[in-house]
């Protein structure tokens, strides 16, 4: 299957166990990159449940409390479980939470510590042996407390179906992984710029909306997409793009060949397909409108790509 399609065999389901003191912050990080790729395919591709262990209300460390859909022991299999404690993680790992863990482990097709849910997946001996990571600031001390585990200074680390990731930040660039190799790069990158995930990464990060990272840390790549998300209406050449990016044209097409397994041109003809559906969802305006708003000369034409792409035409779609 081509990286950048965005066909997908199974709806994937997703659990996050919370307890006190999670971080908001890494709960949007995880739960939001989903939620936006799912506007950007025919059907939504993602589902999700909240969990603490015993079912109760859980409070932030910014003081927001969730009501759970359950406990823990009554959550459906999927995907993955992911463990996000954040703060006070010691406190959390009491025999009956360990237990709890480990029993519902064996109904996810990978268990995911996020921030400090390395430090409950070791409790739970479900890190044994394998290589993971934490939060740097625990870094030392994880390493210390579990000799039998390759602890790993990365992002985050993946072994098999363990996978552990580090600070919140960290969360969303792993989701779009994920959803890159599931849903396609297109879906990927058009969710990083969407999310504008850049904030915090550094002046080109930023002005990439951290579409950089989401392709694989190619800055000229990164350019040219967003040459092209600024010229929807009247698209750039290849040529043009390779300027703005500041590189040859052959250049241009074997980096977008590299990061993303496509030509600049199929990427661009992606990015104003979706600006296009958009529209369709969130305006009034006639599908010639919306075929010129996205850069095609003709509605016929936007017609035919639109449904080549999305399973149905822009009015199927709008109604």
């Amino acid at each position: 299957m081509p990286e950048w399609t965005n066909k997908h065999p199974r709806k994937r389901r997703y659990a996050i166990l919370l307890f006190d003191r999670f971080s908001n912050h890494c709960f949007a990080n995880t739960l939001e990159p989903l939620r936006a790729a799912n506007g950007f395919v025919p059907e939504p591709a993602y589902e999700w449940s909240v969990h603490t262990v015993t079912g109760d209300v859980v409070t932030s460390s910014s003081g927001v409390r969730i009501l759970p859909d359950a406990a823990l022991d009554r959550a459906m299999s999927g995907e993955a479980l992911i463990l996000m404690p954040s703060y006070d993680w010691r406190a959390h790992a009491t025999p009956a939470t360990l237990r709890a863990i480990r029993a519902a482990a064996g109904r996810f097709g990978a268990i995911m510590g996020f921030d400090t849910g390395s430090w409950l997946m070791a409790e739970a001996g479900l890190l044994d042996n394998r290589r993971a990571t934490i939060h740097f600031d625990e870094l030392d001390a994880f390493a210390e407390a579990f000799p039998d585990i390759d602890v790993r200074r990365e992002r985050w680390v993946e072994d098999g179906d363990r996978i552990t990731a580090g600070g919140a930040a960290i969360a969303c660039d792993l989701m779009l992984c994920l959803i890159g190799r599931h849903l396609g790069m297109a879906v990927a990158t058009g969710v990083a710029s969407l999310l504008m995930t850049g904030a915090g990464a550094g002046a080109e990060a930023e002005r990439y909306g951290g579409a950089d990272r989401a392709i694989g840390g190619d800055v000229r790549v990164a350019r040219a997409i967003a040459g092209m998300s600024a010229h929807i209406e009247h698209p750039l050449t290849v040529g043009m793009l390779a300027s703005y990016a500041g590189c040859t044209r052959r250049q241009l097409e074997n980096r977008f060949r590299r990061a993303l397994g496509a030509t600049p041109r199929q990427v661009y003809q992606r990015l104003r397909l979706d600006a296009g559906r958009r529209l369709i969802g969130g305006s009034s305006m006639s599908i010639a409108e919306v075929a010129t708003r996205c850069g095609y000369e003709n509605s016929s034409a936007f017609t035919r790509a639109f449904r080549r792409t999305f399973g149905k035409p822009p009015r199927a779609m709008r109604n």
